[in-house]
């Protein structure tokens, strides 16, 4: 009979999420052709007990195992010759840091599903946490918000907000900040305060959900100039601006006009054009999908310079949840974490300050995000990824690739078959031959 493992997390204290809830294996385990082993931990977010009660076994051995699930890397010293697991492996970008744990994976002839490449037919995500990231991220970016406005001495409803993982619900968080909405006087100095949002995807819309909750008044961004030199800016609002690509980039040959998909073919022949729009905000939220093949939107050397202009810019705080490091914020120079979500960076001298205090930009960089909601996270995650995990706990590993019968979405999201990468992910071979280490 096929066994389905769910592995402990333990990459670090905050990793609560798990990819199926109590509930969903009380479902599974109704299927006589299937069992169900849970790892016991003592940090999920889920106890044990709730996983005896829904008819799983809990066991620190998951040798038996067809196939494992997991949120997290597996370490290498625990991965099976001939193992089958599904995680998020961050090695299809050739992520230089995860390639051991995939040419390991290929040396014990492992089979390797990433959550991240279950796609529908036009390639859309269709099991993720990026909602909960942006949920998680605009909480914590108004948290640093609020302390870092009041080290500037500044007497703001922000500093009421807690970080995400200190609320005992998603619910409860929304509810302080629906009752921070109510019209008051912001500082002078501060207005009119706008908070801009890169992206328009599933974590962009989850932080602009919360941010809804303030009430703010939409303006596009063809108006933000006009908006942030008004005379008289209101003081009982927040303003919201949302940027798409056609407002972040532009073409390099100016007699050329903006195409959405001569872009993503050809990102080489455009370059930023967002500057100008980061003059104008108090705040920065920043969710998009970057690679370096496209243009960043700040780079260091525009903040060194716009600092030596103004030491002290409109914008004070930019919540970088996409967080990839030196990537499209150039500045995001590393990962925090929820007990210590900010930092500052200081552009003319390059200085890194740990918290919300000193002078510079300050940055929410907080690259696990949907661990501090990790009941809601983890139930969102499970109802997208529960249609599959059958079919996948009962396949034949054994038999090849282009034979086996898996849903269409998992077999998109197969990298290796039995230790080999299949053909869609055949371009990872020179990733996984390259050793980081090496000369």
């Amino acid at each position: 009979m096929p066994v389905l493992g769910i592995r402990r997390e333990d990459k670090h204290e905050w990793e609560r999420r798990v990819p199926l809830t109590p509930d969903a294996v009380t479902r599974l385990c109704k299927d006589p052709e299937l069992d169900v082993v849970v790892q016991p931990s003592a940090i999920r977010v889920f106890a044990d007990g709730d996983y005896r009660a829904a008819g799983a076994a809990v066991s620190e051995e998951l040798a038996g195992c067809d196939v494992v699930l997991a949120i997290k890397e597996i370490p290498t010293a625990l991965l099976r010759k001939g193992g089958a697991y599904a995680f998020f492996s961050h090695t299809i970008k050739g992520q230089a840091h995860n390639m051991p744990l995939l040419r390991r994976l290929m040396e014990l002839d492992c089979t390797l599903v990433d959550y991240e490449r279950i796609v529908d037919a036009e390639g859309r995500r269709l099991v993720s946490f990026g909602r909960h990231a942006g949920l998680a991220g605009m909480i914590d970016t108004l948290h640093v918000l609020g302390r870092r406005l009041a080290w500037l001495g500044y007497d703001t409803p922000f500093a009421q907000v807690s970080p995400a993982h200190q609320y005992e619900s998603l619910a409860a968080a929304e509810a302080q900040l629906s009752g921070l909405a109510a019209p008051r006087a912001l500082p002078a100095a501060l207005c009119p305060f706008i908070v801009g949002f890169t992206g328009y995807g599933n974590v962009s819309r989850g932080a602009q959900g919360v941010f809804d909750r303030l009430r703010p008044e939409t303006v596009e961004p063809e108006e933000l100039a006009a908006l942030a030199t008004r005379s008289s800016p209101p003081r009982d609002r927040l303003f919201k601006v949302v940027f798409e690509e056609r407002h972040l980039v532009q073409p390099d040959d100016p007699a050329e006009s903006f195409e959405l998909q001569t872009y993503y073919d050809h990102p080489e022949r455009f370059r930023s054009r967002f500057e100008a729009h980061a003059r104008n905000l108090s705040a920065l939220v920043n969710a998009i999908y970057w690679t370096d093949a496209y243009p960043r939107l700040l780079t260091n050397r525009f903040l060194r310079e716009w600092f030596r202009e103004d030491p002290n810019p409109r914008l004070k705080v930019v919540g970088d949840i996409s967080c990839d490091v030196e990537g499209s914020v150039q500045c995001t120079t590393h990962a925090t974490t929820p007990g210590q979500p900010a930092y500052v960076y200081e552009p003319v001298s390059g200085r890194v300050t740990h918290g919300w205090q000193g002078p510079g930009l300050c940055m929410m960089t907080t690259d696990c995000l949907p661990c501090e909601l990790p009941r809601e996270s983890s139930a969102a995650f499970t109802e997208a990824l529960l249609p599959y995990v059958a079919e996948l706990a009962k396949a034949d590993f054994a038999s090849r690739f282009d034979a086996v019968r898996l849903p269409e979405p998992i077999q998109r999201a197969t990298i290796l078959w039995r230790g080999k990468l299949t053909p869609d992910y055949a371009y990872m071979q020179r990733f996984a031959l390259t050793d980081p280490s090496g000369p």
